[in-house]
């Protein structure tokens, strides 16, 4: 039975095999603007699209309840309307990796249908999304400035003035982005409309697909939706599990004590991969780094040989779930720490980790224990030496520790193994306040626009991300909205200073993220554990 429907203007005819929309977009009309974050969880925002002009997530929208109704994807949008938005995202730095960014458009486009926008109803719109990269606020920043004074609405009746976007060196802006995100990066407005070249973006029509067996193989068949079926996948679930704490401080007399737990690194792009046979796969790191969770990503490898023993293209994707049980995790912690650096850090057993920790920290004695998790990695974002240099910082304020962050400000500095030097200073609003250094600045939106997103991701490492594993070791939390990863209406003002210096630029970003985590932990009041809001 086929069924009938209007997608971005056009009369188009689907078959009704149980296909999502959002598969029937991306895999059957070629709309690759919609992303799959989550599929089919419906949690992360990153496919919505118009639905008669109403904002909804694709991925959990069969085809069938669509019949007869006008879709609009980011593609459909008024030319004029999608520019503007494109430069504006580029203008504020709204967009680094760009996977999330045609979801919270289009959100944002119906909005503004409706007239100018406040920075807290921008906020609460974005309830429905989820952004890793920026941490929030370049995103509420470029949609005010969006709307602002007759900006773009979500249909051809605003005709915005284009091509406002500054004079930029993109060469520079690339670089630094590259350098931010430990993997080559473009930045541009198309980037902000999602064409920064995903690997599940740029894959064949015709690609069988791909996706993991829960025995360890791979289900192949002409259709996502068929691989999934024969894959026996099941829906992801939020657990009741606690969270738990993997290793124990170590005996001794120390000023400061901290225990972490697993993490999910999060970021919204899933791993993917496809490859011709013979010839070389596309890389899962297509526009960013994943901040090191996709270091060891499976997917390259798996496309190379399906598509060698298919004899045709192969695509390889895994889906949410698949990311959190297979993806490298930070290592977690217990550590023992005086105030003259000098004590004990045991952590989850990692290639690499002693090293890591002792580049910053040479008074540790690191102590690698065995433990059933996921599999870890140094790779993720400043793992192992963040931790030594917060606690390094941290243990001098618990002769006096600070009360609860009412009692004043609080500022640290911290300088990385590369020698880029951030300050942060927690007011006791829980504004935070950044003085970066790491070279040459470059250019000024991409750097600021990641050291806002370092904030909000140690923000959310310090009081509420973590990751429930069962008695065996696997993740039992996998929806994207189990991970405690910080909405846009939990974030506090981040102002970034960003001082040029005379050396090479080096990456900033990463010594942001442990100056932030040890300033909000110290106003805390110094918990022995994280995530603080969780810890019971």
């Amino acid at each position: 039975m086929a069924i009938s429907l209007w997608v971005d203007g056009e009369a188009v005819d689907l078959d009704d095999d149980g296909a999502s929309l959002l598969e029937a977009l991306r895999d059957r009309l070629g709309r690759r603007s919609a992303k799959d974050g989550c599929s089919p969880q419906g949690q992360c925002g990153c496919c919505t699209v118009l639905i008669d002009g109403v904002a909804r997530v694709a991925c959990v929208t069969p085809v069938r309840r669509v019949a007869g109704r006008r879709v609009t994807t980011l593609d459909g949008l008024d030319p004029a309307v999608r520019l503007r938005w494109a430069e504006t995202f580029a203008e504020h730095g709204a967009s680094q990796c760009g996977f999330c960014t045609p979801g919270i458009i289009m959100r944002l486009a119906a909005l503004a249908a409706v007239g100018p926008l406040t920075p807290d109803q921008v906020r609460a719109s974005l309830v429905a999304h989820l952004c890793r990269c920026t941490g929030w606020q370049t995103i509420v920043d470029a949609a005010v400035a969006a709307v602002a004074a007759g900006g773009p609405a979500a249909g051809p009746a605003a005709a915005p003035a284009v091509g406002r976007t500054p004079e930029r060196d993109w060469a520079a802006a690339t670089r630094r982005a590259t350098i931010e995100g430990g993997a080559p990066q473009r930045v541009g407005p198309d980037v902000a409309l999602g064409e920064g070249g995903f690997a599940d973006d740029t894959a064949p029509r015709d690609a069988l697909v791909a996706v993991p067996r829960a025995d360890g193989g791979w289900a192949v068949a002409e259709t996502l939706a068929a691989a999934r079926a024969e894959a026996g996948k099941v829906q992801g679930r939020r657990t009741t599990a606690r969270l738990t704490w993997p290793l124990e401080v170590p005996p001794g007399d120390w000023d400061v004590v901290l225990r972490t737990t697993w993490v999910e690194p999060a970021y919204l792009e899933p791993d993917a991969s496809w490859c011709r046979p013979g010839g070389e796969p596309a890389t899962p790191l297509a526009n960013g780094g994943a901040f090191g969770g996709k270091v060891a990503s499976p997917a390259a490898d798996a496309a190379r040989r399906l598509a060698d023993l298919h004899g045709r293209p192969v695509r390889v994707v895994l889906a949410r779930e698949d990311v959190v049980r297979q993806g490298s995790k930070r290592p977690p912690i217990a550590a023992g720490v005086r105030a003259d650096g000098t004590g004990v850090i045991r952590v989850v057993r990692t290639a690499g980790i002693a090293r890591v920790i002792n580049s910053v920290a040479p008074g540790l004695r690191v102590e690698e224990i065995d433990v059933a998790g996921p599999p870890t990695s140094v790779a993720i974002r400043a793992a192992g030496w963040a931790e030594a240099a917060i606690l390094l910082v941290a243990s001098p304020w618990a002769a006096a520790p600070v009360a609860p962050a009412s009692a004043g400000r609080v500022s640290v500095t911290i300088v990385s193994p590369w020698g880029s030097r951030a300050s942060a200073t927690v007011a006791p609003s829980g504004a935070i306040h950044l003085s970066v250094e790491a070279g040459a600045v470059l250019d000024a939106t991409v750097l600021r626009s990641y050291c806002i997103g370092a904030a909000h991701q140690a923000l959310g490492w310090v009081t509420s991300e973590g990751l429930a594993l069962g008695a065996d070791g696997v993740p039992e939390d996998l929806t994207i909205r189990s991970f405690g990863v910080l909405r846009a209406r939990d974030m506090p003002d981040v102002t970034v200073e960003l001082i040029d210096g005379s050396g090479p630029p080096v990456n900033g970003s990463d010594a942001v993220l442990a100056a932030v985590a040890a300033a909000v932990w110290i106003a805390r009041g110094l918990p022995p554990t994280w995530p603080t809001t969780r810890s019971d």
